[in-house]
């Protein structure tokens, strides 16, 4: 029994880590860094990013953007649809702003239009596979709504994991004291047997 209890707080113990850093990187660091969250909802990004990748954008000045980095843009400027695609070419207009042309990394042409620095939310940070999905929130920020869920259920998954050990430990101090104490006196030599006397006359 205490093998199987050994083994539930070990699975339980991984359980809560990857919780942990699930909540970290999905919700603790996007919301004290200033970044946003977004989730995949087509295959335009195949194969590195799938439907269900939970991505997060952080705000990067356009003069640092370059080839191959992946964007997250308003289709039109001020309105909430984006898209996160991957700059294929950087341009300067007649005035002097930087364009740029995107692309999905599984479509065969490039965006119809350049994009404007006014409707660059920022670029990909990292992600995380299939995240998304679990969100529900597909494509818009979540991590206002996300915040008070994930540390809850944090929260409560710690609070279980500590009142699961003290149980524990309790039963087993009740069990290790309910035990009696065998006392064994020293083994002598075994008394001879009668008639057993081989001692010479």
């Amino acid at each position: 029994m205490r093998v199987w209890r050994g083994i539930f707080r070990g699975i339980s113990a991984v359980v809560l880590s990857i919780t942990v850093v699930l909540a970290f990187a999905a919700v603790v660091i996007p919301t004290f860094t200033g970044a946003q969250t977004y989730t995949v909802l087509t295959r335009s990004m195949e194969p590195a990013y799938p439907p269900g990748t939970y991505l997060v954008v952080r705000p990067t000045p356009v003069d640092e953007l370059k080839l191959g980095d992946i964007i997250t843009y308003q289709l039109k400027s001020g309105q909430p649809e984006v898209v996160t695609h991957r700059i294929t070419g950087v341009s300067t207009n007649s005035d002097g702003e930087r364009r740029f042309t995107t692309q999905g990394d599984n479509n065969a042409v490039a965006d119809p239009e350049q994009v404007r620095p006014v409707q660059i939310r920022g670029a990909l940070w990292y992600a995380i596979p299939y995240l998304g999905w679990l969100t529900g929130l597909r494509g818009e920020s979540s991590s206002s709504v996300w915040i008070p869920i994930a540390a809850g259920l944090v929260f409560l998954y710690a609070a279980y994991m500590v009142v699961a050990w003290i149980i524990e430990r309790r039963k087993t101090r009740a069990a290790d004291a309910e035990q009696p104490e065998h006392d064994t006196a020293p083994e002598g030599p075994a008394d001879p047997l009668p008639g057993s006397d081989d001692s010479k006359l």
